[in-house]
């Protein structure tokens, strides 16, 4: 999950990309440094708000992300070893520890 400054900082370097675009095309069309200013202006503000809004609601939604076996867990900063065998034995459950094959190539 990202973090709401994350999504800005996304968000943010993203319009930036759009600002040179739609400027470049803007100048061309229309010739007029302020006339091209106000139209990057305006549909890049307009769009880094909803570029925003759109991340924060795909923050939510969990279709088509892959959910890790251990996420459930709560973090602890030391780990004793019953801890650890428990995280293998999910991990193993989950079939996300591969038995290494009986033989040698």
């Amino acid at each position: 999950m990202d973090t709401k400054k994350r999504s800005w900082v996304k968000s943010l370097t993203w319009r930036l990309i759009g600002v040179f675009i739609l400027g470049a095309i803007s100048y061309g069309v229309t010739k007029d440094w302020a006339k091209t200013t106000g139209i990057t202006v305006i549909f890049h503000g307009i769009r880094l708000v909803l570029y925003y809004f759109h991340e924060r609601v795909w923050e939510v939604i969990p279709w088509g992300r892959i959910k890790h076996p251990l996420s459930h867990l709560v973090l602890r900063e030391n780990l004793t070893a019953e801890d650890l065998k428990a995280i293998e034995r999910l991990l193993e459950e989950e079939k996300y520890l591969a038995q290494q094959p009986e033989y040698q190539i």
